[in-house]
């Protein structure tokens, strides 16, 4: 299997917590409550967006 790899942007929200965003998928967009979480959301997020975007 072929791996992928995918820059993400990570932003600390003023309210806690951090939103994640891959630039290289557009509206590919999540969150998480620590740095960590919101990079296991983000992996989630691109392998969903890929799945959705493959179907199409």
């Amino acid at each position: 299997m072929k791996t992928l790899s995918y820059r993400i942007l990570l932003r600390k929200e003023p309210e806690g917590g951090y939103t994640v965003i891959v630039p290289s998928l557009p509206s590919c967009v999540t969150y998480g409550d620590t740095i960590e979480e919101a990079i296991e959301m983000a992996k989630e997020a691109i392998e969903l967006y890929r799945e959705l975007k493959g179907a199409w």
